[in-house]
């Protein structure tokens, strides 16, 4: 075992091989060490990131940073003007958006059927809004795809999904119907509890987030007539509260107040549908299979580099140790080698993640299908993999090392096998 002035005289051996080393050898090892370390850390970060996207999709242009719903044992939320109140009365509260909710059907092209044809009909939630207040608190109007934003005085005018369009999204499925030939300005029938409510297109919204994409946006005046509550009961409320705030808290302090006797209470996070936290737990485990398989390469690559180099230097491998300096110290200075590559190479990529990813992936993140793709790469979770590939770089240089260093004395001088 190496004593302390192996490490000494160990750490001297390395600082001197390193300065000595070739320029090109040296890049190489440490190009080596930072593309490890950004396998490790950015190939499970966007695995991640891609459902974060989404996540984050649901709080900024859904739920709020709080959403109030109708308990599992009733159709609404019961005592909403009540709830409205004590809401205004929180400093915490930034903005609401309350909203009413029912389920119903769209019908197209009913002006022109005839009684062979099927109905053109599709399903989704009619949601009524006031339009300024929804917009401040999820940005809706932003999210218009066709036509324009509703105004407080539309009379049956509607924003609806493109997801419930065919030109936008053509799927074969009874469960999942689309509407064929709807354009801004088109007339659709409103189906709701066995009434009928003729409709003009006023808008077509498109986000990744299911909810909207599959929305029925209507001003809330005319819903909550269309769907008979006259007590001002609503499906939802959405609340943004002000910087900085933690939504657990202001959760907490709506519980004490009585409000989840009437309605459930849930933060962005718990409202995240189920299978969302399985997928990001899923990304996870596979991130970190992936990023273990890449660790294994990099170690058996400086394994094969540092085996190379000591096998060229065993003739002054067996001088070190003929002229009595401790085959301890010899090892040390190869295991201090491998640390100033991984180091080195992991400090590279800390500023490379950091200063340049992360925030590219925030102004240009990956567009896929169901959300805006993002790099996680939390503080914590990197300097863990640092640790990881510093270990693995310190075994795999350790291990090519002992073996050239357990030959005989006079052998390695020599050359002989």
């Amino acid at each position: 075992m190496a004593s302390l002035i192996d490490f000494k005289i160990g750490f001297f051996l390395a600082i001197r091989q390193i300065r000595r080393a070739s320029i090109w050898t040296t890049g190489l090892i440490v190009f080596v060490m930072i593309l490890t370390f950004l396998n490790l850390v950015v190939l499970s970060g966007i695995l991640v990131g891609l459902i974060e996207g989404s996540i984050a999709g649901w709080h900024e242009q859904y739920t709020g940073d709080i959403l109030l719903s109708n308990l599992d044992n009733k159709g609404y939320i019961e005592g909403s003007n009540n709830i409205l109140n004590i809401l205004r009365s929180f400093s915490e509260i930034k903005s609401i958006s309350p909203r009413f909710t029912k389920g119903v059907s769209l019908e197209a092209n009913y002006q022109t059927k005839k009684e062979t044809d099927k109905a053109n009909l599709a399903s989704g939630q009619l949601i009524g809004i006031n339009p300024s207040a929804e917009d401040e608190v999820t940005g809706l109007e932003s999210h218009v795809l066709e036509g324009s934003y509703l105004a407080p005085g539309d009379y049956d005018k509607v924003m609806i999904g493109y997801f419930l369009l065919d030109r936008y999204l053509s799927i074969d499925n009874a469960d999942f119907t689309t509407l064929k030939n709807v354009y801004i300005g088109t007339k659709l029938r409103l189906n709701i509890d066995g009434a009928q409510r003729e409709v003009t297109v006023k808008g077509i919204l498109k986000s990744k987030i299911d909810n909207v994409s599959r929305g029925i946006y209507m001003v809330d005046s005319q819903v909550r007539g269309l769907i008979g509550r006259d007590d001002g009961n609503l499906g939802q409320i959405a609340i943004n509260l002000e910087k900085g705030i933690d939504p657990n808290l202001v959760k907490r302090n709506l519980i004490l107040s009585g409000v989840d006797k009437l309605a459930k209470v849930q933060t962005y996070v718990d409202a995240q549908p189920k299978f969302l936290k399985d997928i990001v737990n899923t990304f996870n485990l596979l991130g970190n299979v992936l990023s273990s398989i890449g660790l294994v390469v990099s170690s058996i690559t400086i394994f094969i580099v540092i085996f190379i180099n000591a096998i060229t230097r065993k003739k002054f491998i067996g001088i070190l140790k003929g002229i009595g300096i401790n085959g301890g110290a010899i090892e040390a200075s190869y295991i201090f080698q491998s640390v100033f590559y991984a180091v080195l190479g992991s400090l590279i990529g800390i500023g490379l993640v950091y200063l340049f990813l992360v925030p590219l992936f925030k102004a240009y993140p990956i567009d896929f299908p169901f959300s805006d793709g993002i790099l996680v790469a939390p503080v914590d979770q990197t300097l863990f993999r640092m640790a990881l590939l510093v270990i693995s770089t310190i075994i795999a240089g350790y291990i090519p090392a002992r073996m050239i260093v357990r030959q005989n004395t006079l052998d390695s001088i020599l050359g002989r096998k």
